[in-house]
């Protein structure tokens, strides 16, 4: 009987564990959002990206 309780114990912890791991993971993937949206919508960049862009379609014949 006590390694049954034991085992859902562990199973139990294991679930919690799994559960944290994804919680970090998304609080993780909204912060890389978060600076990616940053980092794209800075005036730099945006000019960086209108270039290529601009540049690519001169070349399409665009």
């Amino acid at each position: 009987m006590s390694n049954v309780i034991r085992r859902l114990g562990r199973l139990r912890s294991e679930r919690g564990m799994t559960t944290a791991e994804y919680a970090v993971g998304t609080v993780a993937a909204c912060g890389f959002g978060g600076i990616l949206y940053k980092l794209l919508t800075s005036e730099p960049v945006q000019n960086l990206l209108s270039g290529v862009i601009e540049k690519a379609f001169g070349v399409i014949g665009g």
